[in-house]
């Protein structure tokens, strides 16, 4: 079996699961309660809030715990509408975030907020012009994400920065889903930036469990209350079993990144080298610094791309469509649309998406197939 669908969700690593356990079985007291039981499952939760902060540049009052990418960005998105909105009721993003930023933001336009989309070029990406034509004196938030989690391209986080320097008092939010263990960490951390997503799942955590980074000194409203866990901003009992992995995830996903990003990136050059001269195949994901380098699109035209996603799966290699969130609804791709490429070409996208523990053998075996599968679905066309 060879899984190439890792930003859908990664493999709990084994190291990860332990640590899950243990806490589970000798740590189950709650956080919050006042003996000893409580005080011991408290230092835990605060030395894994200490260990993720040093690990990504922050303090730890800085790190504030969640269910997940999803819960994330909507959190940052609402809740700096909601804490902003006597300031003004207008927010900028991007044509091709994910559906956690573009649904909440469609949602605060229900309520009366008015939305920017950024366009974006052919390889998906923003123009700092146009984000400078965007701002208004009644803007509050900028998001912007860190890596496109359909195509892979990297957005220009730095030069945003450097716009909103003009603009303290705008919210600037990056989504690093994506973007997290691939060698890009400088610019995501970068020192204009306010609110940063994080979800577990994408770098061997468990699932249901994330963070957001948000900068001292910035408020932000909750959008979860009640108890009053994560310094009132994030209530609810705190899952730290989960939490725990995934401070262990994180060390481990970083320790050697260098390393990893690089065995990435020949993994991707390996496909991209291969497919590259089909007549029929267009890719998307260039093998260059500015794409992520885990990510490969492309698709095989006049294919549809749940057949090719099926036709893998039957060799034991595993794909997707381009996002796992509208695989299952057939849905052409949002980031491809953005970029004007046209609706029957946008259907038939596939995406491999890589993590450290693939090789180059499994892109070889990759290669083989795909040349089987080539020929299957150019003799099906030529006979229909």
């Amino acid at each position: 079996m060879i899984y190439f669908d890792n930003s859908a969700t990664t493999q709990a690593a084994p190291a990860v699961l332990e640590t899950y356990t243990k806490v589970s079985q000798q740590v189950w007291g709650n956080p919050s309660s006042l003996h000893n039981f409580g005080e011991t499952a408290f230092h835990l939760l605060e030395q894994s809030r200490k260990q993720i902060a040093d690990l990504i540049g922050a303090k730890p009052n800085e790190i504030f715990f969640t269910s997940g990418g999803t819960e994330g960005d909507n959190w940052v998105t609402k809740g700096t509408a909601i804490e902003k909105r006597s300031f003004g009721k207008h927010l900028i993003t991007t044509a091709v975030e994910h559906p956690a930023i573009h649904n909440s933001m469609e949602q605060l336009k229900e309520l009366g907020f008015d939305i920017t989309y950024l366009p974006v070029d052919q390889e998906g990406r923003i123009s700092i012009d146009d984000l400078k034509a965007a701002i208004r004196p009644d803007t509050i938030l900028v998001s912007v994400m860190a890596v496109n989690n359909e195509i892979g391209t990297i957005q220009p986080l730095q030069a945003v920065a450097d716009v909103l320097k003009d603009y303290p008092k705008i919210h600037f939010h990056v989504d690093a889903v994506q973007g997290i263990g691939k060698g890009i960490q400088d610019i995501i951390m970068n020192d204009r930036v306010d609110f940063v997503t994080f979800s577990g799942h994408k770098f061997h955590a468990p699932r249901g469990i994330g963070f957001i980074y948000a900068r001292q000194g910035r408020k932000l409203a909750p959008l979860m209350t009640g108890g009053g866990q994560e310094n009132n901003w994030r209530s609810g009992t705190e899952n730290l079993p989960a939490i725990a992995g995934m401070a262990k995830a994180l060390r481990l996903l970083l320790t050697d990144e260098a390393e990893k990003v690089a065995r990435e990136r020949a993994i991707k050059q390996r496909v991209y080298d291969h497919i590259k001269d089909f007549p029929k195949v267009t890719i998307f994901s260039q093998p260059t610094d500015g794409f992520a380098p885990h990510i490969l699109c492309f698709t095989i035209n006049g294919v549809r791309g749940e057949t090719i996603v099926h036709a893998f799966e039957d060799q034991g290699i595993f794909i997707s469509t381009t996002s796992a969130c509208s695989s299952k609804k057939h849905l052409a791709s949002s980031t491809l649309m953005a970029m004007h490429v046209p609706e029957s070409v946008a259907t038939s996208a596939i995406r491999i998406s890589l993590d450290e523990n693939n090789t180059l053998a499994e892109a070889d075996e990759f290669n083989r197939v795909f040349d089987n599968l080539y020929q299957k679905f150019s003799k099906i066309n030529a006979d229909a």
